[in-house]
């Protein structure tokens, strides 16, 4: 039987992981919805339900990974009693994680279209309402959409071409050493700015009165995000 092919350090482990955790959805989605629903309230419940949802979905898919060593289809199917379907949330789970792609790709097209389009100077000087023009134009730009889409498929594909350790670690570790640099200059450079202070009481004052049903489904949609 040949050998698969495993992580070369658990800290390669840990920051791909956590690369997969924390994405689009903390970095774009979780500021606004939380000045949405409530500020400071909303993250006690968004909390709460990563403790009781998120964690534990968390050990399940770790738990699984490492006693299969398989894709999600093969590993249910490896570990499930006998005479059960548990093989058949395996393929659920790939067809979900083929739908979430058609999501990320997406935005990520959209931001390597503003990566290009900044480098080159478009963007320099132009004010808000000139900002959400472009954007609209952009999404009214199906061709180029549609190469900016290609393009973050086909750099995945390469990633993976180039197997566990020398892609996927490798670039990850990378990509999240990046990805904490930038967080920490936007993270200085927000503190600094006019008006920090207000932003930061509107994004963490507790309000009880703005946590609708809605912002607790939101809550819970956002750990599982996570």
């Amino acid at each position: 039987m040949q050998q698969r092919e495993q992580m070369a350090t658990r800290l390669g482990f840990l920051l791909v992981a956590a690369g997969c955790a924390v994405g689009i959805g903390n970095i774009w989605r979780f500021g606004y919805i939380t000045g949405q629903y409530g500020g400071a309230a909303f993250v006690v419940i968004y909390l709460i339900f990563l403790a009781i949802l998120g964690f534990p979905v968390m050990v399940m898919e770790f738990a699984i990974g490492r006693g299969a060593q398989l894709n999600l289809a093969g590993a249910m199917k490896k570990l499930e009693p006998p005479g059960t379907k548990w093989h058949v949330y395996g393929h659920i789970g790939i067809l979900g994680n083929l739908i979430l792609m058609m999501f990320y790709t997406t935005v990520a097209g959209w931001t390597l279209a503003y990566l290009y389009h900044s480098a080159a100077g478009h963007l320099a000087g132009k004010t808000p309402d000139e900002l959400g023009a472009f954007f609209g134009g952009l999404l009214g730009n199906t061709g180029e959409l549609t190469l900016w889409v290609f393009l973050v498929v086909f750099i995945g594909y390469l990633v993976c071409a180039l197997g566990l350790k020398k892609g996927v670690e490798r670039v990850g570790k990378a990509m999240m050493g990046g990805l904490f640099i930038i967080l920490i200059v936007l993270a200085v450079r927000a503190v600094t700015l006019p008006g920090a202070g207000a932003g930061l009481d509107f994004y963490l004052r507790p309000d009880f009165g703005k946590l609708s049903f809605e912002g607790v489904f939101a809550a819970m949609s956002q750990a599982f995000f996570t």
